[in-house]
Parts: C-alpha cells; structure tokens; sequence
C-alpha cells in the first residue's frame, strides 16, 4: 500500500465525549473548594487474548494490557486550580497503563500523568504559557478511556507521546483559530535522554461550533543509548471533529513520521511509518450504542514497533465492535472484541507458533468523578 494523503473525519455523539485538545477533559463532577477542582476516575477491565500470552502480557499494547485477569488499567486524582492569571494540575495515577507506559521513567516520577503551571501573559488576551508535564496533542485520542467512542486505543495513540514534557505557549490568532508552540524534552520523556530539545506545534481551527480541524508537528533528535542510531524525528497528524447530536457518529485519524538514522559507517538512512483508523458509533438509545472500528498499522522499518516474531518490520490491521452503557451520569460499561490479522506473521498463538492473527475480548467499567 502506499502513502496516503487523506481527508480525517471525527465525529462525536452526545452520548460520550472526545477528547480534542492538549491534556486531559474537565468532564467530570469535580469538587470544588474555592479555585480548586477535586476529580478522579477509576478504570477497571477484563481482558482475554486467545492466543493466551504466556507471560499474560499482550503485545503491541499499553493500555489495558494484562491477560485473562481482573486489573486497573487507569486510576486517579486530578486536582485543579485556576484563576484569572495562574492555573496548575495535579494529576497522580496508578494502574497497568502506568506500569506499561512509564516503564522507562525514573523513580517516583513514573506516577506522574500531568504536573504543570501556567501563567497567563496578557490581562486582555487568552495567552499562556505552561510548564510540566502535560497531555499530548498528537492524535485524536488519550488514555482517558471514557472519553472515546471504544474502550480500547486504536495503534495511532498507543505509538504516539500519550505525555510530554517542556512548555507550552498558547496563543489565540482570532475567534475561531488557537495555536500552540511546544518546546520539549523528547519523544514521550520526562527526564530528557539527550542534550538536544525538541519542538512541536498545533493549530486548531474552529470554522463553526461543531467543527474542529486540527495539525500537529514534532521535530526533534531521538538519539539515545537504547537507540544510538537514530538522529531527528519528524512526525504529523491532522484531523477533523464534528459534533453531531444525530444518532450516527464517527471519527478517523491518520499520521506518518520518518526517523532518520545514521549506522557505524556513518551511512544515513530514512525510516517512514504511518497508519489510518475510522470508528464509527450508532446510538440507539440514551445510555446504549455500539461502536466499531477499523485501521491499519505500517511500520516495517520498526521504528515503533518490534515484532515479537521472526517477521521482519511490523505492519497490521485491526477491526472490532464495542457495545457502550452509560450507567446514569457517572458509570460506562463496556464489552470489546477485537479482531487483528496482517499478512506475514506478527502473533505468537497458544502453542507457541508464529500466527497471522490474534483476537481479544474485553470488558471495562469505568467510574468518575
């Protein structure tokens, strides 16, 4: 298949809201306490992968990763503060997402989700600057489960920055246009792994009240001791969010990134990877849809991903059903089946033999507050 230059399209059902802007959602009935907002969430699931991983680690994932056993894929306290000129979040968590995704972080710091202040520069204008570690902007989902139309993340979020870590300048261009510059310690870091800093930036476009169009770039040097080969990193993503109270939703990502690399005789090469979803919803009554996806993942220089198999680069595609309860204003139950196939073998089934395809039922219920 070759490169595409496509047309993304997200829609968003009343029902269940998504996540369209850096860090995570004020979705929630936060105590407050004067300028303080007290929130948090609990994500619990159960997953069964049939090709039975012996180590009950899936592969390939970071969310929600454990097999056959009852887990916390995501717990934790947000605690906000805000005013005119000065705002901070707080947001310590606990879970296997957090074992998967932080195992590379140092010490206590792998517990941290998001830490950050802002100061906002001008009394009549909307512009910030914030520090710390903050969501990531790239793709149109998070980790936050209960904020997208399926419980499980499709690959375009597991293989990009769910964090990142430097500062933040947000700067409104007019009514309808907001731009961030971003600069930052690397490719999903806290403590930065190399002496060069990185640079990202992300332009949303607002043309209506139920339309989001947004771009992302990430330019930096990924060279480190895991990976001494590699040089800059140019990544993009862009999107579209409708807002629709109809029955019907969807919504659709796609990016491409290329690593360059450098080998011992000093030779330089290029590495491209890219992938494109689409998740559709129907509503059919105020607390119940099903949802349904479809996507496809290339990177056969793994630049992301690793084959846990003897294939060489990893490339797949993905497609499943979620049906979706809303239990009053505060619950989500959900029961998943996802179906993964590629045309070489990227999967090690239950007898320990290379596979071109592996199947995961899971359930979740997540509360909030």
């Amino acid at each position: 298949m070759k490169y595409l230059a496509l047309l993304f399209l997200m829609i968003n059902g009343h029902l269940f809201s998504q996540v369209v802007n850096t860090g995570m959602t004020a979705n929630y009935d936060s105590l407050e306490v004067g300028k303080i907002k007290i929130g948090g969430l609990i994500d619990a699931y159960y997953g069964f992968d049939f090709n039975q991983p012996e180590t009950s680690d899936r592969p390939y994932c970071v969310s929600s990763p454990r097999h056959n056993e009852i887990n916390i894929n995501l717990a934790y306290i947000e605690l906000q503060y805000i005013n005119k000129r000065v705002r901070g979040r707080l947001v310590p968590g606990f879970g296997t997402y957090i074992n998967s995704n932080y195992a590379n972080e140092k010490g206590s710091l792998k517990y941290l989700i998001e830490a950050n202040v802002g100061v906002r520069l001008s009394k009549k204008r909307d512009i910030w600057i914030d520090a710390g570690i903050m969501g990531s902007p790239f793709t149109n989902e998070t980790a936050i489960s209960k904020d997208h139309l399926m419980y499980t993340r499709s690959f375009a979020s597991e293989y990009v920055p769910y964090y990142l870590t430097g500062v933040k300048v947000s700067l409104p261009i007019g009514k309808k246009i907001k731009a961030y510059g971003y600069i930052l310690n690397g490719w999903q870091v806290i403590s930065d792994v190399n002496n060069p800093l990185s640079v990202g930036t992300q332009i949303e476009y607002r043309p209506s009240k139920t339309v989001l169009i947004n771009w992302d770039t990430y330019v930096g040097d990924e060279s480190s001791k895991l990976a001494p080969e590699n040089r800059t990193r140019y990544f993009t993503d862009v999107y579209l969010i409708y807002n629709s109270t109809k029955k019907f939703s969807m919504t659709s990502c796609a990016y491409i990134g290329a690593q360059d690399k450098k080998d011992t005789l000093n030779m330089k090469s290029r590495a491209i990877w890219w992938q494109a979803n689409v998740i559709a919803t129907y509503q059919f009554t105020k607390a119940i849809s099903l949802a349904g996806r479809i996507e496809y993942y290339n990177d056969l220089k793994s630049v992301q991903v690793v084959p846990i198999t003897s294939a060489k680069g990893f490339d797949t595609y993905s497609a499943g059903l979620c049906l979706n309860v809303k239990i009053g204003d505060n619950a989500l139950f959900r029961l998943e089946g996802r179906s993964f196939y590629s045309d070489r073998k990227m999967f090690i089934d239950k007898n320990k033999q290379e596979t071109n395809s592996s199947n995961l039922l899971i359930t979740s219920l997540t509360v909030w507050f």
